[in-house]
């Protein structure tokens, strides 16, 4: 018989969090008994999982107490104070946030990448979601030699999370914008996150920063323009990469549909190319628009997208311990 696991969730009632229950009642997580945790003004709300009622418990110091994982979304500032109380707890934690990415003493997981960093710790840090969706190609093509990547994203309103949601629809109505600088309804917004001295935004330095720690290659030369466009769901991003070695386009793709978690939808001539819709509540990176960069002499361009809340968040941090789960690392 399967063993089954005490299991906290931390945020559950946010958007990402209600995304978290979905996937764990999807996957078939093998879950014994599971709290909801959030904040005193959400606790006594009840939520179905798997067709019971579960009632929001206020999150606590003592919540942790006799579970053995815990999944937190609920942002940095909570996951500063919390994280280090489950941990000492010993609970395993897979955390959400942007608090333990850049630890180098924590393991920055996407789990078709870099499982083995798993293992640093009994906290693992979920990555950015627009990084993880972009890892998993680019760690298919690293034994080609990555030289450089550039990235240009097209990050939708939920990376935001409901207020970016809620701001779209509103101005699609008519009202004006109350959550993002300019009307998300009638333009791309080119920032993400606030900006910083180097004139990068704090989302396209993580990008960068992660994507240098998940692939073991800290001195890659990377950049990144990271845009908000009015869609409601599903990131995507148009990767540049300067290889070491030479290619046939044949290849490249071979290799991109033979790597995990990886979905080539590459027919062109069909109009047959990743959008945000064949992506909505799937697990995988779908890659098309295949190409020589005529820029480099081994240059590659290719397209990726992915769901956001999903693969981007919630997805990656339940496929984490499932297969933490699988290797007896729980």
């Amino acid at each position: 018989m399967m063993k089954r696991y005490d299991v906290c969730l931390v945020g559950a009632t946010g958007l990402v969090g209600q995304t978290f229950l979905k996937v764990l009642a999807e996957m078939d997580f093998p879950i014994n008994r599971l709290k909801l945790l959030a904040s005193a003004r959400s606790a006594g709300k009840i939520i179905l999982f798997n067709g019971q009622k579960l009632i929001v418990e206020e999150l606590t110091a003592d919540a942790f107490d006799g579970y053995q994982i815990a999944f937190f979304s609920a942002g940095g500032r909570i996951s500063t104070e919390y994280v280090p109380i489950a941990r000492d707890k010993g609970l395993v934690v897979i955390d959400n946030s942007s608090a333990w990415r850049e630890n180098p003493e924590i393991g920055l997981v996407v789990p078709e990448v870099n499982f083995e960093d798993s293992k640093i710790n009994k906290l693992i840090a979920n990555p950015n979601c627009s990084t993880i969706q972009a890892v998993v190609p680019l760690n298919a093509l690293k034994p080609f030699g990555l030289k450089s990547v550039n990235y240009s994203t097209y990050q939708a309103v939920s990376g935001s999370g409901a207020s970016g949601q809620v701001d779209l629809m509103n101005t699609l109505a008519g009202d004006e914008p109350t959550f993002y600088p300019h009307n998300i309804s009638k333009t791309c917004i080119p920032q993400i996150d606030v900006f910083l001295d180097n004139s990068y935004t704090k989302e396209e330095m993580k990008m960068i920063n992660e994507t240098r720690k998940i692939l073991h290659l800290p001195d890659l030369p990377i950049s990144a323009t990271c845009v908000r466009v009015p869609v409601m769901n599903g990131h995507a991003v148009s990767v540049r990469v300067e290889l070491e070695n030479e290619f046939a386009l044949s290849d490249i793709i071979k290799t991109f549909e033979a790597h995990e978690g990886v979905v080539v939808v590459n027919n062109d001539f069909n109009s047959e190319y990743p959008t945000s819709v064949i992506a909505e509540g799937k697990a995988f990176v779908f890659v098309g628009r295949i190409r020589r960069d005529f820029s480099s002499p081994n240059g590659l361009l290719f397209y990726c997208v992915a769901d956001n809340i999903r693969k981007g968040a919630a997805t990656n941090a339940v496929q984490i311990a499932l297969k933490m789960i699988e290797k007896d690392l729980v």
